[in-house]
């Protein structure tokens, strides 16, 4: 089978174009580096024609409000419409858990319509919801310093590694459409403040962590529940502790 991944050379990409070729199908790495480009729709049609199964996993390169509202409208519209005109039958997005009820934030508004533009796409569909990616934590940090602290909420995470991610990716491309959004996450449940000073303690960062349960993150107010899935989500394997050794091997 002929799979498309947008976003092939990215993080996710990559680990889930590599499952998906080792099980055999053909799959196209697409990103602008490999000459396929969702917002000028270069090399899109030729890509797109005899592909099935469509991943879009391609991101903003900026989180600013306008910027990122810019390339998922413009990045979708274009991929979706090709997607009609090669009769793709399959269409896959990762978004996240929460986009719903995270809209004062600005990614998370583009995001929702990224979705809302799959939904009325008329293309048989299937939408990824996933917690936020353990190699994310260093995003995390980044976006709540202020000097030598950081600021984050109290509220719930259940983080995901991006090898999880992968195989979830891989493994709904080659079922069928389920039209509606799947949840998935990681096996254990922190609260935000906690994990990000575990985090920084193994990474000998001496920077503080200050919890609140009126930190924004990334714009946006957090309840106790909003970044984690609901209890049907399907749960990776890897650990925190697991995460943390394979990826810091000395």
């Amino acid at each position: 089978m002929k799979i498309l991944v947008i976003g092939g050379t990215g993080l996710i990409g990559t680990k889930t174009v590599n499952k998906l070729r080792a099980l055999g199908h053909e799959v196209i790495a697409a990103s602008p580096n490999t000459g396929i480009n969702t917002i000028t729709g270069e090399g899109l049609a030729e890509a797109v024609t005899g592909s099935e199964v469509v991943i879009d996993l391609a991101n903003s390169p900026s989180f600013a409000d306008k910027d990122v509202m810019e390339f998922f409208k413009t990045s979708g519209k274009n991929l979706l419409a090709a997607e009609i005109n090669a009769g793709v039958k399959h269409h896959i997005a990762l978004s996240v858990v929460g986009t719903s009820r995270l809209q004062e934030s600005g990614y998370f508004r583009a995001k929702q319509v990224q979705e809302d533009l799959i939904i009325k796409s008329g293309i048989p569909y299937t939408i990824i919801h996933s917690t936020q990616f353990l190699e994310f934590l260093g995003g995390i940090v980044a976006s709540a310093q202020d000097g030598d602290v950081i600021n984050l909420s109290t509220a719930k995470i259940q983080p995901i590694a991006a090898e999880d991610v992968s195989s979830f990716v891989a493994e709904f491309a080659l079922a069928k459409p389920v039209n509606g959004i799947i949840e998935i996450g990681g096996p254990e449940q922190f609260e935000l403040a906690g994990l990000v000073k575990e985090y920084l303690a193994k990474t000998d960062n001496p920077k503080e962590v200050v919890g609140s349960k009126d930190a924004l993150y990334f714009g946006a107010p957090l309840q106790e529940s909003t970044l984690i899935p609901e209890q049907k989500a399907q749960l990776g394997k890897i650990t925190f502790e697991d995460w943390f050794l394979l990826n810091n091997k000395k």
